[in-house]
């Protein structure tokens, strides 16, 4: 058994942290908001995925210094805009020695850095051996009922991909190692842009053939850019690229999906979010992507109009005959 301390409790960090207490760890849950802390401690149930009990070897709390004491595993679930102010009050309660694993999925604005270059660059190192991921489609609503899901897990150090494995591995939860960390992380990070313009699309009546044309063109756009982080392309074709932008950009449980439905439905971005209720990393993460894309001079045009969308003001049906007009160029792979 292993004492885990897990940062964030949302529905996918229950999900996960549910997953741990199954296999017989020791799970703290921390997260920021005192109040739900206690809600969670008192009910068991996370209010967005009613009627599933947390395990009793989960114990939720808003003290940091208590869930780090003597764990064992560092497992985090927070935000991508959240996750270096989080990891700076980590590393205040002293130097962490245990295994990171991390989960979001986004790309830091500003500084282009992928999520586990955040956590190693506030270590003061390039590559921490302590530092993993776990990334793929999962949505939680899936995982805490128990429903076959396969992702992949991906660290500087194989050793800690190993431990990733034995942690959370179930026989509904099927766990493939990458040694490509920043591959992996950079698809799970860009296929929420691609789920929001397919979210636009259906919400505007465009139908399949468009939706099938946007995802598969936002995978070659999101290979075309991976290299400015020096990721492998191919490791887009596996579960952490193809994989999780099949699941967010089609299933009803996409935040970022429902959110550009929403917002082609005549919501406002930001009302958008708020009828949703939860982070939609797309919002975030569409910036970041395209700093990179103007920085490195890789045109991104399905990210582009998404943040004109969202940020620029531009009218959804303006948005897709922009993307109709663009040049027709050779079909590269």
């Amino acid at each position: 058994m292993n004492k885990i301390a897990y940062l964030g409790a949302g529905t996918w960090g229950f999900a996960l942290a549910t997953i741990l207490a199954q296999n017989g760890h020791q799970v703290t849950v921390w997260t920021r908001d005192g109040a739900f802390a206690d809600q969670l401690q008192k009910s068991r149930i996370h209010p967005k995925l009613a009627g599933i009990e947390a395990p009793p070897n989960i114990h939720f709390t808003s003290d940091l210094k208590m869930a780090l004491e003597g764990a064992d595993g560092l497992v985090e679930s927070v935000t991508s805009s959240g996750i270096r102010t989080v990891f700076e009050q980590v590393l205040k309660q002293g130097p962490i020695e245990v295994p990171i694993i991390l989960t979001s999925k986004g790309i830091e604005q500003g500084t282009g850095l992928l999520l586990p270059e955040v956590v190693c660059a506030l270590m003061g190192v390039e590559e921490s051996p302590l530092v993993g991921c776990l990334s793929g489609p999962s949505h939680a609503e899936d995982i805490i009922q128990n429903l076959p899901t396969s992702v992949v897990c991906s660290a500087y150090e194989p050793n800690v991909m190993k431990k990733i494995q034995e942690l959370f591995t179930t026989p509904t939860f099927r766990i493939y190692p990458n040694s490509d960390i920043r591959g992996v992380c950079f698809g799970g990070a860009m296929k929420n842009i691609i789920a929001i313009a397919c979210g636009i699309a259906d919400g505007l009546g465009c139908g399949d053939n468009t939706k099938a044309a946007l995802m598969t063109r936002g995978l070659h756009e999101i290979r075309k850019l991976c290299v400015v982080k020096d990721c492998k392309p191919e490791t887009l074709n596996g579960l952490s690229g193809m994989g999780d932008l099949c699941v967010t950009c089609m299933s009803r449980h996409s935040r970022n999906y429902r959110f550009g439905r929403l917002v082609a439905e005549g919501f406002s971005p930001e009302g958008a979010r708020q009828k949703i209720g939860m982070a939609v990393e797309g919002i975030y993460t569409c910036v970041s992507a395209r700093e990179l894309s103007h920085k490195f001079g890789v045109p991104a045009p399905i990210t582009e109009v998404t943040y004109q969308i969202i940020y620029g003001g531009l009218d959804p049906r303006e948005a897709v005959k922009a993307l109709l007009q663009r040049a027709i160029k050779e079909e590269h792979l």
